[in-house]
């Protein structure tokens, strides 16, 4: 996926030009697959797989539009936040919003199990994202999730060779977690796959939303948290 690409709005999830990669030696893992070679205990997640590592600085340097920071996208898809402002994504009884790109003609009953690294948004900044984002504007869909589940990374495979350490391919792909192939994967996004879609008049929505209250404040991420750990909020 890719973030904005104008300046006027910095998703949350973006990246920025001030957090560098921090690479690290990629070894072979004893338990199979790979590992860093100095690996912390908040190189993986909960399912064990391993991430890439990037410098925390938001607001340090330039907005890099077309790259995600891996920590924060894996963050706002776990809690299901905005992935524009941070703040929690919008909900009600039909479910948590989502845009996506328009795919419906890829299979009957489309986007029902749809898989995405899309996080989801609030009804503000869905307004905002079909006007701004180039992925989206004029060939976007509006959905209400009743479901969705954590089921997969997306991220560089790494392979075994003959020269005594693992090498990087030059394969990006979506790895089920669990399975063999999460142990050779450097994980750069969440995966979630969405269900009990219906899709919405996003634009009804905002019209009637600008009818019936005024703007409300959420609060927003303001601490990352290790694996596992409850996300922290400010207003």
């Amino acid at each position: 996926m890719k973030a904005f690409a104008r300046p006027d709005v910095v998703p949350f999830i973006a990246a920025w030009s001030g957090e560098h990669p921090l690479c690290g030696p990629v070894v072979y893992s004893r338990k199979g697959g790979i590992a860093y070679a100095d690996e912390a205990p908040e190189d993986r997640d909960q399912f064990g797989v391993l991430w890439q590592r990037r410098a925390l600085a938001q607001g340090t340097g330039r907005p890099r539009y077309g790259e995600v920071h891996p920590e924060r996208q894996r963050v706002v898809m776990q809690y299901l936040l905005c992935q524009v402002c941070g703040r929690p994504a919008e909900r009600n009884d039909s479910g948590v919003l989502w845009v996506v790109e328009d795919h419906r003609k890829d299979w009957d009953g489309w986007p029902e199990g749809l898989m995405t690294t899309h996080p989801p948004l609030c009804l503000p900044c869905a307004g905002k994202a079909v006007e701004q984002c180039p992925n989206l504007v004029d060939r976007s869909v509006a959905l209400r999730v009743t479901g969705s589940e954590v089921c997969a990374v997306y991220g560089r495979i790494w392979s075994s060779s003959a020269f005594g350490r693992p090498v990087r391919t030059a394969v990006r792909d979506v790895v089920a977690l669990g399975s063999a192939a999460s142990r050779w994967v450097l994980a750069g996004q969440l995966v979630r796959s969405l269900h009990g879609c219906t899709l919405i008049d996003l634009h009804h929505e905002l019209a009637r939303r600008r009818q019936t209250c005024a703007p409300s404040r959420r609060p927003r991420v303001t601490r990352l948290p290790p694996s596992g750990e409850a996300v922290s909020f400010t207003n």
